[in-house]
């Protein structure tokens, strides 16, 4: 699986730590992952079907929810009705589905229901920590893969484009938007542009605030609406 969009580690994102709550119906899964994560991502808590998850998430309000997508319990929506039975914390608390699947149909109906990202469980833990801040932060995190699958659902209605819009940005500001759009970190753009992670965080910015959008979520979506991917 590809790298999740990303800027870089979490372990390099000195003295910050962030709150999780891990749900899975398999224990032995969920103690794997919390051997795994870096000592900067701190589990508060640990359900294994759709009604213990609201519970332990409405009781610690952690700051991200590692969410299978498949769950006993409940009505049978799984990791949609977790997210759904905690719509009241959607403000603060981000969701980031970590599932064996990696279907059309599952990717796209977590990320309706308002999942931030979609993750495969074939992640190495160095990955899921990443991932884990980079949800923590406001960004949308996929793998490239998946995340054409949510380009596809939510850009299928093609949209006019200003001429003035592109004509803010570079043909580089041009490549590397794409490339971030698509779900790929910043070390994977400089490997496929042959420049520095660095140039690419400057052409980012520069993106962000030609386009007048602040977070990669934003620009994700601009791009996909205008067809751009």
């Amino acid at each position: 699986m590809s790298t999740p969009a990303g800027t870089g580690t979490a372990a390099g994102t000195a003295g910050r730590t962030v709150r999780v709550v891990i749900v899975d119906d398999h224990a032995i899964f969920r103690s794997g992952l919390k051997a795994d994560l870096d000592p900067s991502v701190v589990v508060v808590g640990e359900a294994g079907t759709v009604e213990q998850a609201i519970d332990v998430i409405a009781s610690e309000r952690p700051d991200v929810v590692l969410l299978d997508v498949h769950l006993p319990g409940g009505r049978g929506g799984g990791g949609r009705e977790v997210i759904a039975g905690s719509a009241a914390l959607l403000g603060t608390t981000r969701f980031l589905a970590l599932s064996v699947s990696d279907a059309a149909e599952d990717v796209v109906a977590v990320i309706r229901a308002g999942a931030r990202g979609y993750v495969t469980k074939t992640i190495s833990g160095a990955e899921i920590t990443d991932a884990v801040f980079r949800v923590a932060g406001g960004d949308a995190v996929f793998s490239p893969r998946l995340a054409g699958f949510v380009l596809d659902a939510f850009g299928t209605a093609p949209a006019d484009i200003a001429d003035d819009e592109l004509d803010k940005l570079s043909a580089r500001e041009l490549e590397v938007m794409r490339l971030i759009a698509r779900g790929y970190s910043y070390k994977e753009v400089a490997k496929e542009l042959f420049i520095s992670i660095k140039t690419v965080e400057t052409h980012v910015s520069a993106v962000l605030r030609k386009l007048q959008l602040s977070s990669r979520h934003e620009l994700t979506k601009w791009a996909a609406e205008r067809r751009l991917l």
